[in-house]
């Protein structure tokens, strides 16, 4: 089972397409700078890191 799930991150963030788009998009800022905002990430994986964020509430859209 992937951690978080997908129905988790669907509450915090209502679009997949958006939610994809942001966690890559983070993922890739994170392998340049090597700075995580959550402690002890699950994963080893930048993408994996990037959507605990957001189940984390670290990484969010703003609506404009």
């Amino acid at each position: 089972m992937l951690e978080p799930s997908i129905d988790a991150l669907q509450e915090k963030i209502n679009s997949k397409y958006t939610l994809v788009t942001l966690s890559a998009r983070r993922a890739r800022q994170m392998s340049e700078t090597n700075k995580v905002l959550i402690d002890n990430p699950k994963s080893h994986k930048f993408v994996g890191m990037a959507l605990e964020e957001v189940q984390a509430d670290k990484l969010f859209i703003t609506e404009e």
